[in-house]
């Protein structure tokens, strides 16, 4: 198909091949990779007279007359390549290709003579970026340096502040992931980042630091081990000598520590303390959580709730790393009724009074009546409230509803 592209329409193909290969050229120009240049077919299809004649000899000069303009305004690093065309026996040199290196492109789309969409990118940051990674002796790609384009200023900080720590030290194992003392690194840095940092170092040194030992805070509610004068709060850690004081046959997690301390009596039953998204997959590794008949949640009806349900629920539909099988998890006071039913607890701002804003994660480990109240609480258009908390239910529902889901499932 023929076509002639205008001073105009050439800009704006150049703009989208930077758009696509920035990052290639930035790198280049630091050492990394080939020599990248940009350039844009002004004639494509229209290599002869017959093809200039199709089109219209009018057409051809005005256009031929728009790049001679166009010409007289090139920046440096910008160049139109012309090639030969014989028009009605004339051999002339006319415009086919601009081509242009990163520099030049980007000064031509700045001119708005020429653009009038600008870059979505700032090269002159962008090469600062790629000159601190190459001081910090990090690895520098295309890839990484797009990902690091898209950081804060103070994330890149840290970033280099880590490559140049990891640098200095090859060996992390003598620390936990919350130990590792990077200058300016806030201790849920990696939970972001960590890809990254892997990226740009060649090493994952979250899977270099010994791991952060599971704890946890559990009651017994057995009535005859309180009946026995023996502890009834308890602690238990990974690798630790000490037994837990029985096998449960039921174990419940709860997210509130007073309804862990306060919970009713029920037979062969452990509570225990969850600890928020993090812990869920650390309890579904704990070898009597899995050894229990019954793995029971009961969270907070919030967005937070459900995802921490939905998360508990993922991990322990896996295998445990001591080969353990699946275990099913089941909730408690968190279907659609039960939202309704406590109604007169909900609130929609947090303890600090900011208000509780909506969720639109997908959460597919939950089931039809618990996404029902997820979706209600956690609609970005208006709802009645968008938390009850746990602790406002009294605990002998709780309790009686843990005996009525064991009973159904015996």
């Amino acid at each position: 198909m023929s076509a002639l592209l205008t001073p105009q329409d050439a800009v704006a193909a150049l703009r989208r091949k930077i758009d696509q290969k920035w990052a290639e050229a930035v790198c280049a120009d630091f050492g990394v990779g080939d020599h990248v240049v940009f350039s844009v077919p002004l004639r494509p299809g229209v290599s002869t007279g017959k093809a200039v004649e199709q089109l219209g000899h009018a057409a051809w000069h005005e256009w031929h007359m728009q790049w001679r303009e166009f010409s007289d305004h090139l920046p440096a690093g910008v160049e139109l390549a012309r090639k030969a065309v014989t028009i009605r026996g004339v051999a002339g040199d006319f415009p086919a290709t601009l081509v242009a290196d990163l520099d030049g492109a980007v000064s031509l789309i700045a001119d708005t003579r020429h653009s009038t969409e600008p870059l979505m990118m700032d090269l002159g940051r962008i090469c600062a970026l790629a000159s601190a990674l190459r001081s910090a002796d990090a690895i520098l790609t295309p890839g990484t340096l797009r990902a690091v384009s898209r950081l804060l200023a103070i994330d890149v900080q840290v970033l280099v502040s880590a490559v140049t720590w990891l640098r200095q030290h090859p060996d992390a194992s003598m620390w936990t992931l919350r130990q590792l003392a990077v200058p300016g690194m806030h201790t849920k840095w990696l939970n972001i980042h960590g890809a990254l940092l892997r990226d740009v170092t060649g090493r994952d040194v979250r899977d270099e630091v010994r791991p952060r030992l599971t704890v946890i805070h559990l009651t017994y509610v057995d009535p005859d081990h309180a009946a026995s004068g023996r502890r009834r709060h308890d602690a238990w850690t990974t690798g630790d000598v000490h037994d837990i004081a029985y096998q449960p046959r039921v174990v419940l997690v709860v997210e509130n520590r007073d309804s862990r301390l306060w919970f009713p009596p029920i037979k062969n039953t452990i509570v225990v303390e969850g600890g928020g998204k993090a812990a869920a997959a650390l309890l579904a590794n704990v070898p009597w959580v899995r050894a229990a008949d019954h793995v029971v949640y009961w969270g907070d009806i919030d967005a937070d709730g459900y995802a921490i349900l939905d998360q508990f629920r993922a991990a322990l539909a896996q295998s445990a790393p001591d080969g353990a099988s699946a275990k099913p998890v089941t909730s408690i006071l968190m279907e659609a009724t039960d939202l309704h039913h406590y109604a007169q607890n909900g609130v929609n701002h947090d303890k600090a009074g900011r208000a509780i804003k909506p969720s639109s994660a997908p959460l597919p480990h939950l089931t039809e009546d618990e996404t029902t109240a997820y979706n209600i609480i956690a609609t970005a258009g208006l709802t009645p409230f968008r938390r009850i908390e746990q602790e406002t239910i009294p605990l002998n529902h709780a309790a009686s509803r843990l005996l009525r889901i064991l009973k159904s499932q015996a």
